[in-house]
């Protein structure tokens, strides 16, 4: 039995920030697990046994078609055979993570429930999972991760751990799963895995897994910071290290591995006590690493409070990718990240390093500039391993008609020149505008579950000329679904193809 300690629920509520008052933290950031876990502590696991039918409206595809809320999406792509896609989100009715999978690029989808691990002790205690990240190595392996969260007996969170599941038929189901790096103390709780491969044929460290994270909540540096785990056989087994500056306050968030074309292994953050944009590098296959850089200073620490989530904050992080194709850019790093306007909006701009990251080129916008004063939030970032294009998705309230900057869109942007343009204007992926600030009183538009929002993140994946956005969609709202507890669909995954 593993040991636990009980966490009362305001060094809950606390654990994925120690922030300093500001005009732009105001409060608490949410994490993305805290609104399932106040629902499932409240009412258990939703009785919607989660079955998914896609239905393609107007170009957009609803993924996920279930019963109650899902958010936080996340999307990857089999580069042997592009036509095979895997997402994921968070559920926040039910217990487990929901994967989805597509054979015919993403016209239609399926979806399974990822594995979780056995409660800690007890009939009273339950767990959870949160924090979806997807990659397929080159033998087609398809790697699911995400956290676990216990909790149970009345008495809040017991802990937290690592899960990396593998599936081998695509994301059809779900056999092989590493649990690990449990924590059970006040002071840390894993939080945001991301998950990358190193699918370069002529990479000494080829199909290496690597996933990054924080554990550094509360300030506390013992056995917390930002960390990175790798697998050198296919996710059976996997080894920690420690990227950031272990004589640091221990205070970052939002770790995002990725992976250079001869192996280089890369991780940013957002290191909110020095409130910078953090890398580091290793050139050994993450066994070793450099000391920590600064990508860029920032203007937003941590997570600013904007209109379109008004019960929770949108969180400060790096999305980042290498161009690994064989044009004239080929090993230039790119990273973006959202940060307030002089406005006091918020707006994603994007750095790149021709030198593996030991120097970066001054932050710019990759969005359109307009007068009237627009939020862009919760971006992602792919570049095409074939064309060399870089590619970012993020929420955009530009078609907002309520006045107050509730409704967003999802768009597109790209540049052809290795990030130092990008096309104008960007283009909209998302057929119908969502508003989950507020319904204008229509019933039963209340049942919403306004805590999560769009969560933390939004996906995408770009290769070969062909991009797929993922992202949180309320556009059906209203709708009833067979089978739901609520006859509600709520937010739903939506995706779309952009050529």
């Amino acid at each position: 039995m593993k040991p636990t300690f009980r966490i009362v629920l305001l060094g809950v509520f606390c654990l994925s920030c120690t922030l300093q008052d500001s005009a732009q933290n105001k409060s608490t950031h949410n994490p993305t697990w805290w609104a399932k876990y106040q629902y499932l502590s409240s009412n258990g696991a939703g009785a919607a046994k989660g079955q998914t039918n896609s239905l393609t409206v107007g170009g957009n595809v609803d993924v996920s078609n279930e019963c109650g809320p899902q958010s936080e999406t996340y999307i990857t792509l089999n580069t042997v055979r592009p036509k095979v896609l895997a997402g994921g989100s968070n559920e926040i009715f039910r217990d487990p993570m929901r994967g989805y999978f597509s054979s015919d690029g993403g016209l239609t989808w399926g979806g399974v429930d990822a594995p979780l691990p056995p409660p800690l002790q007890g009939t009273n205690d339950s767990r959870f999972g949160s924090d979806p990240s997807l990659v397929f190595d080159t033998r087609g392996n398809l790697f699911y991760s995400y956290i676990v969260v216990f909790f149970g007996g009345g008495n809040g969170v017991d802990g937290s751990e690592m899960a990396v599941a593998r599936s081998t038929d695509g994301g059809q189901s779900y056999g092989q799963v590493n649990f690990f790096a449990f924590q059970n103390g006040s002071n840390h709780f894993n939080d945001k895995p991301m998950i990358t491969a190193d699918t370069n044929a002529t990479s000494p460290f080829r199909d290496n897994i690597y996933v990054a994270w924080d554990a550094s909540a509360g300030g506390n540096t013992t056995a917390g910071g930002m960390l990175l785990a790798r697998s050198t056989d296919h996710g059976a087994s996997f080894s920690m290290t420690r990227v950031d500056n272990p004589s640091g306050p221990g205070q970052g968030i939002g770790a995002v591995p990725f992976v250079g074309p001869n192996g280089e292994v890369y991780v940013a953050w957002n290191d909110y006590h020095n409130n910078v944009i953090a890398f580091n590098r290793s050139f050994d296959g993450g066994v070793s690493w450099d000391a920590q850089r600064t990508i860029a200073a920032k203007t937003a620490v941590f997570d600013v409070g904007i209109p379109a989530e008004s019960f929770r904050r949108a969180l400060v992080y790096p999305a980042c990718d290498v161009d690994r194709s064989t044009g004239a850019h080929r090993g230039r790093l790119f990273c973006s990240w959202m940060d307030l306007t002089p406005a006091g909006a918020t707006d994603i701009v994007l750095a790149f390093s021709d030198d593996r990251g030991t120097t970066w080129s001054t932050p710019r916008a990759v969005t359109d500039q307009f007068p009237q004063i627009v939020d862009r939030f919760n971006q992602w970032l792919s570049t095409d391993a074939v064309t060399g294009d870089v590619n970012v998705s993020f929420y955009d309230t530009r078609n907002d008609t309520t006045g107050l900057r509730f409704m967003t869109d999802t768009y597109f942007s790209q540049s052809n020149d290795g990030g130092i343009s990008f096309r104008a204007p960007n283009v909209r992926a998302s057929s119908a505008s969502s508003n989950e600030h507020d319904c204008s009183g229509v019933f039963p538009c209340s049942a919403i579950n306004y805590g999560n929002q769009q969560g933390d993140y939004e996906g995408l994946v770009s290769y070969a000329g062909v991009s797929h956005p993922i992202w949180t969609d309320s556009r059906r709202q209203l709708e009833s679904a067979s089978g739901c507890r609520t006859n509600l669909l709520m937010e739903e995954v939506f995706t779309t193809t952009v050529k």
